[in-house]
């Protein structure tokens, strides 16, 4: 907690007293929707990710919400959900069965790298060198010869920024040449070849340096496989126009034929979802049900960019109330959002707020109160792949045992797992060669100047409750 300027350790009690009251105070006197919640991409990978900020949202009532998603895969949701009238039916493709798959073509993806994110399998780079070892073709579109564009059988680098003229110049060549597979499922196929009536390769060859004839053979060949797949990552998704060519990719799948069938593109059930439903209409996708305060962003899955944080906490309007406390979860936008260096000067404007966050770093050190998380391999939920976004396979983690009494679920006094009732933020910074002392031998050194929050223990009753800390010198 905050006291005198300096972040001091203090109980859980102490801390959740401190937030409850800061919160309260803002709600009471501007209205719920100046609280401000950033959900960081930790958020996505763990159960209590899924679980828990929904009915934290529902308390607050503000529809003040900023997530990474809108710095990441967002455009893709977005097209998805106009599509396919779901925001999470995104098509992947079918890496489970790779001797299926003879031409695969990915956009802005770096799978050697990240293993995949939207579409993640055990050993992804390996089903690739298979897909490859037994004659498939591996297309990669990215303007960086990424380690998966040195494996690739071809390498496009497209200009940044012009991944839908290059598609759209596809699709229009799909048109031109008769390469359209009939589509019984597909609306609006007309429609769409006179709305591409004028990207053809010679038009975009210029703005997206690539050669018409190189367009015209990526079509070509993707319409001769027997089965293909297009898959567009981030690098798609975070450009000028991401939605129109995260919706483009989807378009070539379905006009080639490769949507849902095996060795194109499929849409997988992740491993936390649901049963698979009966066919029938859904309830469909609604975008921009309200706009951000200052340059009017709609919504998208109830959630504001998070390019907008900034102008929503230091510019006054006629709309209604700046944010005046933010509640960061695993969050650190002041490095990862853009105009980073005005959202860290407006963050010292704020009434009040707080840090879901096992380290110090740029965003958490303006906090009045950091709540360190355990670390992951202490924690008591378990870890899902991008929940619930789609996955290629399930996960075959086991969950921990039950804690829950049949009577009904109690908080343990003192949390299971943990190294001492207490958690401490050292303050301390290691010499400069060494790795942090309270992670894994393996563990990478940190790239900033964060300090991660390590277990101290106490020699006192095992029912002291741990403690909300921060290192008493006010350091990042």
């Amino acid at each position: 907690m905050r006291r005198d300027g300096e972040l001091r350790e203090a109980t859980w009690e102490e801390a959740f007293d401190a937030v409850a009251a800061g919160i309260r105070a803002v709600v009471e006197r501007y209205g719920p929707h100046s609280v401000g919640v950033v959900l960081g991409n930790p958020n996505v990978h763990t159960m209590a990710g899924a679980l828990y900020p929904p009915v934290l949202l529902a308390g607050l009532g503000t529809r003040s919400v900023f997530t990474a998603s809108t710095v990441d895969q967002m455009p893709k949701h977005v097209s998805s959900g106009l599509l396919y009238g779901d925001a999470n039916a995104i098509p992947v493709p079918d890496l489970d069965h790779t001797d299926h798959t003879d031409h695969l073509i990915l956009i802005g993806a770096n799978p050697l790298e990240s293993n995949g994110s939207l579409c993640t399998a055990p050993d992804f780079p390996g089903k690739l060198k298979a897909l490859k070892a037994r004659g498939g073709t591996l297309v990669v579109i990215d303007p960086r010869r990424t380690r998966t564009a040195k494996l690739a059988d071809r390498h496009l680098a497209v200009r940044p920024g012009t991944d839908a003229l290059l598609l759209a110049a596809m699709t229009r060549t799909l048109f031109d040449e008769g390469l359209v597979e009939a589509t019984p499922y597909a609306q609006g196929v007309g429609e769409l070849s006179d709305a591409l009536r004028e990207f053809t390769p010679e038009a975009v060859a210029e703005a997206c340096d690539v050669e018409a004839g190189v367009i015209r053979t990526l079509a070509r060949d993707l319409a001769a496989a027997p089965t293909a797949a297009v898959y567009g990552r981030i690098g798609s998704c975070t450009v000028p126009h991401g939605t129109l060519a995260s919706w483009l990719v989807d378009v070539l799948n379905i006009l080639t034929g490769n949507l849902d069938r095996p060795g194109g593109a499929l849409f997988p059930q992740a491993a936390t979802d649901k049963t698979p439903r009966p066919a029938g209409p859904g309830r469909g996708f609604a975008l921009g049900r309200w706009l951000s305060r200052v340059s009017r962003h709609p919504e998208a899955k109830g959630e504001l960019p998070l390019s907008a944080l900034a102008e929503e906490i230091d510019t006054a309007t006629e709309e209604g109330e700046p944010v005046r406390a933010l509640l960061a979860v695993a969050a650190n936008p002041v490095l990862s959002a853009p105009d980073g260096d005005r959202l860290d000067k407006a963050l010292d404007s704020l009434d009040f707020m707080v840090s879901v966050d096992p380290y110090l770093n740029e965003t958490s050190r303006h906090a009045h109160v950091v709540l360190p998380r355990p670390r992951r391999r202490r924690a008591r939920t378990t870890t899902s792949p991008s929940t619930p976004s789609p996955c290629a396979t399930r996960s075959a983690t086991p969950a921990p045992p039950s804690r829950f009494s049949p009577a009904g679920w109690r908080r343990p006094r003192s949390w299971p797992g943990w190294s001492s009732p207490r958690q401490a933020c050292t303050g301390r910074t290691p010499p400069p060669s060494t790795r942090w002392s309270s992670t894994r031998p393996s563990a990478r050194r940190s790239r900033s100047p964060t300090r991660p929050c390590t277990a101290a223990t106490r020699a006192s009753s095992p029912h002291s409750s741990p403690a909300t800390t921060a290192p008493s010198d006010g350091s990042t």
